[in-house]
């Protein structure tokens, strides 16, 4: 889920303020490229770009009406012929120094070609224009084939240049839009950090390496200070750390503020997800954790605006080592130095020659990584049906449910003794884990440009996940990592062997001041439009990027429609939700039209939309439910700190979400009897199964590309097509499919197509058991492998069946 609390703009208060960018700055200097549709076209010096226009949107202008005002021309000349004066239209679209005209004035042939399309449909449909256009238009018109002219057609170009600066208002203020959109020099907009000089230290090291410990120590023995950290689980920790130490801390993220002080005195110190961190306040200590964070597509940019901005005399930068050389080029901009402090892995980390291959050879305190809600609902039964218990994690569970789950796997009294998890537990989660144990190496990911795709895990994300097993005090004073099956043994090893690619650039964001002096010139744009010719006319240094803003495109065009001034419509574009879940993206649609309406939303009003109270689930489908209405009371409290006045019954909600936790908590104490409720409702016809909780969708990135059917596993028999590129690619899903293929035909006649069919009478239980029978037979014989002519011919259509 996204954290959102954008950062105010800070243009430079100093005219005289220079920053220091070497001999070869100017050769870095790109334009910003956030998504394939934006234009990269410029220079590497900085000069203009030619914006994409494909952006720009006309404003529709109404055809003049009926009128005594404004039908003077008729009274001094005579009524228009419009056939002659379309002719003439058309003879001045096709006259080549208009065209070139254009071009000179910002119209290139696409604009040139909306205009003309406009301006024409404007004095055809007009009953009357304005008296100088019907002068021109008539003197045209009665000089037309005469030797004499009273008018030509390039007369019109004024009238026409006008007119297009009327449906594209962008052309008059082409310059001042690239001066907003200017995002090369970042320092700048944080004068109160660039007045004061400030002491770097980076603490660089692998996970469990201790780096972190000892910049909170520093934090802790200061007289004031800032922890920014990812996640709201680790803001936790720091806040209850610092507490216990008999440090007052107060604790701040998007949709939450307690206070050490009773009170409510703001304290010295303060523990917060990064988005929520304050540029204006002095601190002496700030800790950002997690460095590394600044190059992702979606967050970095929170990242970047703490390391440039936090106004603290020492700065602590914790992550790994890769982040080393784009930190110190940031600051040397600044003019300040980085002092980096290297740690090691205090415990040995092992990877295992042999692979686990069946969950019979679990042991106590070993955790199976998988990369899907599904695969967790199938591992986490699979060991329960041998008699283990088992504790569940994964992303989309509330903090207070994966905090107690932790708390369960990590108590030496409690039976439950495997864990089984998403990548989730690569940070903000302490847990005793002996070994480590990939489920898959294949991870369903969204790349820089937005696009879905699933692929190996990368060094980085191997090491953030192994490093978990063997933590320093912990039972288990040595870890180890292996993987479920041999293939992905080999690759695990190749991964964790590669270095870890270095940080090459910082992400940012556009803010609310530079969006609303967008708007100010281009008062008819959508947000979403404005974000668009934003980003295609931004232009940065090469050590930073534009994050990827889909997620706000998509919130702003699904509350385009209703009425908000600006900055509302802001805020509402920049909520924390995840869009894939309908039920949250409805609420907040609701939330939108009734805050235009100036309607609050009351306590009462949220719990009749939620169907508040509920009850503890009985199938998976009502657990995910639960887990969407928990991220609704979430989205809930964010808005209350923005809008207290609109969403007034904070306390409330956070009474209720708390009793929310604790029955999600029970669902997922019980989550096989879920599965096996989940899926004899869904033999039986009676009930909907869940989805997998990433939709792939086709994504093409090379001509090597290669497509793989992927079944989505225990509670549904999902088959999209997945393109993905490299033969190293192709290798781990060939890898990955054939170690699935056995569980997934188990639920391959659960799925909802099968249920269908059994409904209707197409398909039988024999006929099911026969054909599972077959599909068994046909790969176990490789008949119909991958690369047959009859694997081609029905890669889209599912098996066949045996001629007889």
């Amino acid at each position: 889920m996204r954290r959102c609390a954008w950062p105010l703009l800070r243009l430079p208060a100093r005219a005289g303020l220079a920053l220091r960018h070497g001999g070869a700055a100017a050769s870095r200097l790109r334009p910003a490229a956030s998504s394939p549709s934006y234009s990269s076209s410029a220079g590497g010096d900085g000069s203009s770009r030619a914006p994409d226009t494909s952006l720009f949107i006309p404003v529709p202008l109404k055809p003049a009406g009926d009128g005594a005002e404004e039908d003077v021309g008729a009274e001094l000349t005579r009524p228009l012929d419009k056939g002659e004066v379309l002719k003439n239209l058309n003879k001045f679209y096709k006259r080549k120094e208009i065209q070139r005209l254009g071009a000179e004035n910002g119209l290139d042939a696409r604009l040139f070609h909306q205009a003309f399309i406009s301006f024409r449909k404007y004095i055809m449909e007009s009953s009357a224009v304005s008296a100088d256009l019907h002068i021109i238009l008539n003197d045209i018109c009665c000089g037309a084939g005469k030797i004499c002219l009273l008018g030509h057609v390039d007369d019109l170009f004024p009238f026409f240049l006008r007119h297009a600066k009327q449906i594209f208002p962008m052309l008059d203020c082409m310059d001042d839009l690239r001066k907003i959109s200017d995002l090369r020099l970042p320092p700048n907009w944080y004068p109160d950090a660039r007045a004061i000089q400030r002491k770097i230290i980076f603490h660089a090291g692998p996970t469990n390496s201790g780096k972190t410990y000892h910049a909170i120590q520093r934090f802790l023995s200061a007289k004031s200070g800032i922890y920014c950290g990812p996640l709201k689980l680790l803001a936790h920790e720091i806040f209850q750390k610092s507490n216990d130490a008999n440090v007052p801390c107060d604790l701040v993220t998007g949709e939450e503020r307690v206070y050490a002080n009773e009170d409510a005195r703001p304290a010295a110190h303060i523990a917060c997800t990064i988005e929520m961190c304050s540029t204006n306040t002095p601190y002496e200590v700030a800790v950002i954790d997690e460095i590394q964070m600044i190059r992702d597509p979606a967050r970095g940019w929170a990242w970047t605006r703490a390391l440039l901005g936090l106004c603290a005399e020492e700065i602590h930068v914790c992550g790994e080592a890769a982040a080393i050389d784009l930190v110190t080029e940031l600051m040397y901009t600044t003019g300040e130095e980085v002092e980096v402090q290297n740690y090691k892995r205090l415990t040995p980390l092992t990877v295992l020659d042999y692979p686990l291959e069946s969950l019979d050879n679990l042991r106590p305190g070993d955790c199976v990584v998988c990369f899907s809600k599904n695969d967790i609902y199938s591992v986490s039964r699979q060991i329960e049906a041998r008699g283990l218990e088992c504790a569940v994690i994964y992303g989309s569970l509330p903090p207070g449910t994966k905090l107690e789950q932790a708390k369960k796997f990590n108590d030496p009294d409690d039976p439950c003794k495997i864990l089984v998890a998403t990548d989730a537990i690569g940070m903000g989660l302490n847990l005793c884990i002996r070994r480590i144990i990939f489920n898959s190496i294949v991870k369903p990911t969204i790349n820089e440009k937005g696009e879905k795709e699933i692929d190996s895990i990368t060094t980085s994300q191997a090491l953030q996940i192994a490093g978990r097993a063997g933590r320093y005090g912990s039972s288990f004073k040595e870890g180890e990592v292996t993987t479920m099956h041999r293939d992905d043994l080999v690759q695990l090893k190749e991964i964790l062997s590669e270095p870890v690619r270095p940080v090459k650039a910082a992400g940012l964001h556009p803010t609310p001041e530079q969006i609303e002096m967008f708007a100010y010139h281009l008062p008819d744009a959508t947000l979403s439009n404005l974000i668009d010719i934003f980003v295609s006319l931004s232009q940065v240094d090469g050590l930073y990027f534009v994050c990827n803003i889909d997620d706000f495109k998509f919130l702003a065009d699904m509350i385009q429609h209703i009425p908000l001034n600006l900055r509302s419509r802001y805020v509402f574009c920049t909520a924390p939700l995840n869009r894939k879940e309908p039920f949250v993206c409805t609420t907040l649609l609701k939330f939108a039209r009734q805050f235009s309406r100036n309607e609050p939303l009351t306590f009462d009003w949220l719990c009749r939309h939620t169907k508040w109270p509920l009850a503890a689930p009985k199938n998976i489908k009502e657990l995910v439910h639960l887990e969407a209405v928990h991220d609704v009371f979430d989205l809930y409290l964010w808005l209350s700190y923005r809008f207290m006045d609109m969403f007034p019954d904070a306390v409330l909600v956070r009474d209720i979400q708390k009793k929310l936790d604790d029955i999600i908590q029970i669902g997922v104490c019980n989550i096989t009897k879920l599965i096996r409720a989940s899926q004899s409702a869904a033999a039986a016809g009676t009930a909907e199964v869940v989805p997998e909780d990433f939709p792939f969708s086709r994504t093409k990135r090379d001509t090597r590309a290669i497509s793989d059917r992927h079944v989505a596993k225990s509670t549904e028999a999902l088959s999209v097509a997945v393109e993905v590129p490299g033969e190293r690619r192709a290798k781990n899903l060939k890898a990955y499919r054939s170690a699935t293929r056995q569980e997934d035909l188990k639920s391959h006649g659960r799925g909802s197509l099968a249920n269908r069919l059994l409904r209707e009478g197409l398909l039988t239980q024999e006929m099911l058991r026969q054909l599972e029978s077959e599909w068994q037979d046909q790969h176990r014989n490789g008949r119909y492998g991958p690369g047959s002519k009859r694997d081609d011919q029905n890669s889209s259509k599912g098996t066949g069946r045996k001629k007889k």
